[in-house]
């Protein structure tokens, strides 16, 4: 092999031998500090952008699942002042009955009477019920219920005045039946029915959402997340060929004196 000065092969392959093992050990040590196999675009430029799609659909998961909760709120307030209407009307009922009786004075009367005037205040009231601005009767909402908007559930529009018109349009107990104030029972009882079948599929749709952005979190986690002991073992590889590397780069330029001893 001939003895040269101008070039040092072995020094040239040992040096870029170093600056591989160099980059791969900066990789490692990058990939551990983030917690991210992917640290720049170069890494793996497909999984980057899946999993940006599935990051994206993960946080739109839970944006969704956001407002569902807020729709549940909107039919709990309802169905609060439903529970109440209920029991006003069920109060106008036994006033009803109670203004029957053959022995009451017509000042007894006028005081049922009184109490039945406040009662439909009360009911006109309730019918006036909002929830964050909007209000809580003959409202229908939509409300998205999957990631991408595909899905939908529908909230009613429950119309509480007219549900009650029968008795809050009447001047006095004696201007209401019996029968009308039962209807109206009924109707404000239909009203909760519905409102706990919108709850009930709202909240079915909530757990779905629930248990999707934890598999899209996880399928993201498969692309992007380092396997600590993976890249541990990898790193004392590398950090070990540069260490040789090092070495090996140090026997290669002292190689070059041996043409120097010639000289001398």
């Amino acid at each position: 092999m001939a003895v040269v000065i101008n070039t040092n092969y072995a020094a040239t392959i040992a040096s870029n031998n170093l600056a591989a093992s160099n980059s791969m050990l900066q990789r490692s040590l990058n990939r551990l500090s983030s917690g991210s196999k992917i640290v720049s675009p170069s890494d793996d430029a497909g999984g980057l952008a899946v999993s940006m799609k599935l990051s994206a659909a993960a946080k739109r998961s839970g944006a969704a699942n956001t407002n569902i909760g807020n729709s549940v709120s909107f039919l709990q307030t309802q169905d609060g002042a439903l529970k109440v209407a209920g029991k006003v009307l069920d109060r106008v009922s036994e006033l009803k009955t109670l203004y029957a009786d053959p022995t009451k004075s017509s000042s007894d009367l006028a005081n049922y009477d009184a109490e039945f005037t406040q009662l439909k205040s009360q009911l006109t009231s309730i019918a006036a019920e909002t929830f964050n601005g909007i209000n809580v009767f003959n409202n229908a909402l939509t409300t998205q219920v999957s990631e991408d908007g595909s899905q939908t559930v529908s909230v009613s529009g429950k119309d509480l005045a007219t549900t009650a018109t029968s008795v809050t349009g009447a001047s006095n107990l004696a201007g209401v039946t019996l029968d009308q104030i039962k209807t109206a029972i009924d109707g404000v009882a239909t009203h909760r029915a519905n409102n706990g079948a919108e709850q009930s599929r709202l909240n079915f749709a909530s757990e779905v959402l629930t248990v999707n952005k934890a598999n899209l979190e996880a399928a993201n986690s498969r692309i992007v997340d380092v396997d600590v002991a993976e890249e541990s073992t990898q790193l004392a590889r590398w950090n070990t060929l540069v260490q040789a590397g090092t070495a090996m780069l140090a026997q290669a330029n002292g190689s070059s004196q041996t043409a120097l001893r010639l000289l001398s």
